[in-house]
């Protein structure tokens, strides 16, 4: 009998899933997915671009929403809050 380790199994098919996040860039929703599952938290990207369409962001066109199980949820909420914000990644940026 072969045992997955439970990083690596997809979400139970008849768990809730709950969105962890929303952004508007595949490359930020692969970044969010993988700091997730780094912290065991198993998660799947769902979007509505097509991948050879520049990805507009009017009306939610490019809109990438990174699911995880209900159970999962508050500690997925916390990870991704400590997360740096982009414009704080180099420090403020700005000097007196």
């Amino acid at each position: 009998m072969v045992d997955l380790d439970d990083k690596k199994r997809p979400p139970d098919e008849n768990a809730d899933l709950a969105e962890a996040a929303r952004v508007f860039s595949p490359f930020e929703a692969d970044l969010i997915k993988n700091i997730l599952e780094s912290h065991g938290i198993v998660s799947i990207v769902r979007g509505r671009t097509a991948p050879f369409v520049y990805p507009f962001t009017v009306d939610g066109l490019a809109e990438f929403k990174v699911m995880v199980q209900e159970k999962d949820l508050e500690k997925a909420k916390d990870l991704l809050t400590a997360m740096p914000a982009a414009d704080e990644e180099n420090g403020s940026g700005k000097t007196g």
